[in-house]
């Protein structure tokens, strides 16, 4: 196992190639005078409600509006145009999305809105946890794998063919070829074609029994990662177990293992465009994980970051 994980690191690498309630915490006002804008999405779920009272993004929301250098507005699937309009967006540094149980209802054109503003730099998106199979992250980690095959012209788009996962939001198995992959077929005349299978954006294994993780800071001096000790524990968190079928990410900030063995690359950051995507494992819905203070410290933390990246 530790073998993988350092294979699964070592490769990413080459791929590659709070102010909100502690002093310690980043100083937001100082990135720019300017308040962060940020939207918490939600489906709202009733399930929410076992460690929520007012459901998840709401309890997000209400943590960070304690720093006076944001502006936050929680919205859900439940509000006018899924709670993600047109109005909404343009008024939105950093979209932070909580998705779980009700992912096939967002509408693919709302997704592809969302990643064209990340590519223009309008926008940065967090993915919290379960919504890894969220519209919009999916759409981001196939627009990814897109430019990345295109980068170095060795084909053009009329030569991809690109294949979505047979059954959207099903588990993968531990044998299943690690997506995105792509398999060539050259002709005689140099010509050549390929067919790209996109990411199924999940992993093999999934154990729901709140057991606690431990936390390995792999970035220490990254922004977001800024004063958090170098290992640090979540008493109570679903367990998500490698491989993640994903593009490899930019950076990884964080891991996590649990007593059993498992780990996770938790803290997953993508360049795309001119924006970023941030995918932020640990999370459950019946479990107070954004209730812990590391936890919000690296939202808070990203938030901050990431915005100060956006054309504000």
């Amino acid at each position: 196992m530790e073998n993988k994980r350092r294979l699964f690191l070592k490769n990413t690498s080459i791929a590659a190639a709070s102010a909100l309630l502690m002093p310690s915490y980043l100083n937001a006002a100082s990135v720019n005078a300017k308040k962060i804008r940020i939207l918490i999405w939600d489906e709202r779920s009733e399930a929410e409600k076992e460690a929520y009272d007012n459901f998840l993004g709401n309890c997000i929301a209400e943590q960070l509006k304690k720093n006076p250098a944001f502006t936050v507005v929680s919205s859900g699937l439940n509000e006018a145009e899924q709670g993600i309009s047109e109005g909404l967006l343009n008024e939105t540094d950093v979209l932070i999305w909580w998705g779980h149980v009700k992912q096939a209802e967002i509408l693919p054109q709302k997704g592809k809105d969302i990643v064209e503003r990340i590519k223009a730099g309008k926008l940065s998106f967090i993915a919290l946890h379960s919504a890894h199979w969220a519209t919009p992250f999916v759409q981001a980690m196939n627009e990814i794998t897109k430019i990345r095959i295109l980068a170095d012209g060795t084909f053009k788009e009329q030569d991809l063919k690109f294949v979505s996962p047979t059954k959207q939001y099903t588990i993968p198995k531990y044998d299943t070829r690690i997506t995105p992959f792509m398999i060539e077929q050259r002709f005689p005349d140099g010509h050549k074609t390929a067919e790209v299978h996109l990411p199924i954006c999940c992993f093999p294994s999934v154990r729901n029994d709140g057991k606690p993780s431990n936390v390995n800071v792999l970035q220490p001096n990254h922004p977001i990662m800024k004063g958090l000790p170098k290992n640090f524990k979540i008493p109570q968190t679903e367990m998500y177990n490698e491989p993640f079928h994903v593009p490899a990410p930019d950076q990884v900030l964080f891991e996590e293992t649990w007593e059993k063995g498992e780990w996770f690359r938790s803290g997953m950051l993508w360049n795309l465009g001119k924006g970023k995507v941030f995918y932020f494992r640990p999370g459950h819905e019946t479990f107070p994980v954004f209730k812990e203070e590391k936890v919000m410290q690296i939202l808070s933390n990203a938030a901050i970051w990431m915005a100060s990246g956006t054309s504000r």
